[in-house]
């Protein structure tokens, strides 16, 4: 897949099909409507493109105060949409001058002059330009003039799979892994460069890496203890994930720790991947040192029942 961050950079191909859309967590709803694009592009010999935005619309729209947690960081979302096995990506740098675009002009500029759509599949619900009031409607107007074609994505295709970004936001900030996964098609990954901790975990007989996500604007799922699968320079492996404030050692302030099973080395300044794959408990606060390390030993034998689970699936 080739990537472009700008327009200018843009080069058209021909017979071009391309959808439009921020696409935030790439999930099951989503791929009704990627895998369309290829199946259209194929059938005219032509290349399938996307066209998105970055950074998030309403991050740059609405900077103060913005609530907003990204499923996937800009890397991850092109990882995703590479595995699927679009053509292109282009993305357009999202600013409030941008912003102002009429709907005629997206269209005219860089839906027909610059991406020289021959066809465009769109969601029946999407929106684009200025203050959101172009849709379908407002393509089909354009393609005679144009001369591209419109195709629709139905509500019932896309409702099938019941699933939003917003859902997939609630599940993780309840700890509800089994629903976002389902609902993304793929296990939630967290990215983060490892950083000094108070190195207390080694005390307790299992050394973590501290995390500093990549991105402020990740979501990060709700407190607890998670099952994950750990990608890290060359090593593949598994591990359990601790999100929360450590209340059994009197700390407040949130952290994320992964400790790694049957690895041993000196990461810090690395980044590590995690994909989590199970809720294994909430956060919880101890009456001491050793009750807290029973609940550690008894959270890395659930983690082991769900890594023998997962093996004997995968025979």
């Amino acid at each position: 897949m080739k990537v472009y961050r700008s327009l200018a950079e843009y080069e058209a191909g021909p017979h071009t099909v391309a959808t439009i859309g921020t696409f935030d967590g790439v999930h099951i709803g989503h791929r009704v409507i990627l895998n369309r694009i290829r199946e259209a592009a194929r059938e005219i010999g032509g290349e399938s493109v996307l066209i998105s935005f970055h950074p998030h619309p309403r991050l740059v729209l609405f900077p103060e105060n913005n609530p907003l947690r990204l499923l996937q960081t800009l890397e991850e979302k092109i990882e995703t949409l590479q595995e699927i096995g679009l053509d292109k990506l282009l993305l357009i740098p999202f600013t409030k001058e941008f912003s102002r675009t009429s709907s005629k002009a997206f269209i005219r500029d860089i839906l027909v002059d610059t991406v020289k759509i021959e066809k465009i599949v769109i969601g029946y619900d999407h929106h684009f330009g200025k203050n959101r009031t172009g849709g379908i409607e407002e393509l089909r107007k354009y393609a005679p003039l144009y001369g591209y074609s419109v195709e629709e994505i139905p509500p019932q295709a896309i409702d099938d799979a019941n699933v939003s970004s917003t859902k997939i936001r609630r599940a993780l900030l309840e700890g509800d892994i089994d629903t976002a996964n389902r609902y993304l098609g793929y296990a939630y990954p967290l990215s983060g460069e490892v950083i000094e901790g108070e190195k207390l975990g080694r005390q307790l007989g299992y050394p973590t890496a501290n995390l500093r996500p990549l991105d402020p604007h990740k979501l990060i799922p709700a407190d607890g203890v998670y099952f994950v699968r750990v990608v890290l320079d060359n090593f593949r492996g598994f591990g359990m994930m601790s999100i929360g404030s450590k209340p059994t050692l009197g700390a407040h302030q949130r952290a994320y720790e992964v400790h790694i099973f049957d690895f041993d080395a000196d990461i810090y300044g690395k980044i590590v991947k995690v994909a989590f794959l199970k809720w294994v408990r909430p956060q919880q606060k101890f009456e001491s040192l050793e009750a807290l390390i029973r609940a550690i030993d008894q959270d890395k034998q659930t983690c082991m029942q769900f890594l023998a689970a997962q093996n004997s699936n995968s025979h």
